[in-house]
């Protein structure tokens, strides 16, 4: 049995219960208690949550637990010492360590991420690298495992890397069939990123939002800086500073998102071979747009699709 230490403290958010319920629903599953979850705090008893009720949890103390998992907030909040000397202290005695969204800065305050790779919620991320510039901080990803330690990104996405852990204790087939059950995607690739390449660009003015929707509607063209200003009806100078200063990225870093994003889709939806989805969405060919995925989502295009096949058989 596994011994999961879910650790709580004043404000918490309650959306990181629902990577408990992953365990929960996999003792379902499997008609044993194969994970045995306690909710922990600093001194025990109840436990406001940030949407203004409690909880009751039971104190630190010398237990040992297989996994210890620190919840998140909704802000930063100072870290007490005895917070941060449960961690330093669950290092010791933890198979692994664990922190959606912004427990992260448990961790990180407690030197747990020095020099490891380490994710959080995308709103956080600027301030989690600033103040612990020690810590290798990947803001565009759904969760990363780092060694024993375990991070995610914000909100829903501890459940990915709860449904990680299942799957890494008791085999795909099982974590496919949790996923199923709490009706969500079987489990997003670690490397994927928190955003989708049109929210993420979010032009401000007509003219560079014209020329993304060119892009989009012509993913098999070139698409130089020449064809997307003349689109934008700008001289490609002014068009590339215009197209920079309003949404952060280059014009070929952002043909490049949207093109990974189109063939992500097409892979998902499973119907075309590697090849043709490489010539449909403007990479000219597989080996272009591996590369792309990997620089884009950290995951070659082949488990993308391998995830997808599996969401495909568990429904």
């Amino acid at each position: 049995m596994h011994k999961i230490a879910y650790v709580v403290f004043p404000g918490f958010q309650l959306l990181g219960f629902a990577a408990v319920t992953a365990f929960e629903i996999t003792n379902i599953q499997l008609e044993e208690p194969a994970y045995d979850i306690e909710l922990l705090s600093e001194n025990g008893g109840e436990v406001k949550s940030s949407a203004g009720f409690g909880v009751i949890t039971k104190a630190f103390d010398s237990t040992t637990y297989d996994t210890v998992m620190f919840g998140a907030g909704t802000t930063i909040e100072p870290m007490t010492p005895g917070l941060i000397e449960f961690a330093r202290h669950s290092r010791q005695t933890a198979r692994r360590l664990a922190a959606p969204c912004t427990g992260a800065f448990i961790l990180a305050e407690s030197g747990l991420l020095d020099g490891r790779r380490a994710t959080t919620h995308w709103f956080f991320a600027r301030q989690l690298r600033e103040r612990f510039p020690a810590v290798r901080v990947e803001e565009d990803r759904i969760f990363i495992v780092d060694g024993t330690v375990w991070t995610s990104a914000g909100m829903t996405a501890g459940i990915d890397l709860a449904l990680a852990m299942v799957e890494k204790d008791h085999g795909p087939d099982v974590a496919r069939s949790v996923a199923r059950k709490l009706v969500v995607y079987h489990r997003r690739a670690g490397g994927q990123s928190q955003f989708s390449a049109l929210l993420e660009l979010d032009p401000k003015s007509d003219r560079i939002q014209k020329s993304v929707n060119y892009a989009k509607a012509n993913l098999r063209s070139i698409l130089s800086v020449e064809e997307l200003a003349d689109a934008a009806g700008l001289s490609p100078r002014q068009f590339s500073r215009a197209f920079r200063a309003e949404t952060g990225q280059s014009p070929a870093k952002a043909v490049e998102n949207l093109r990974v994003e189109a063939a992500r889709l097409l892979m998902e939806q499973g119907r075309h071979s590697m090849d043709v989805i490489a010539e449909e969405t403007g990479f000219a060919d597989s080996d272009r747009m591996r590369r792309a995925f990997l620089r884009t989502l950290g995951q070659p295009p082949q488990t993308i699709r391998r995830y997808a096949r599996d969401r495909a058989m568990a429904q």
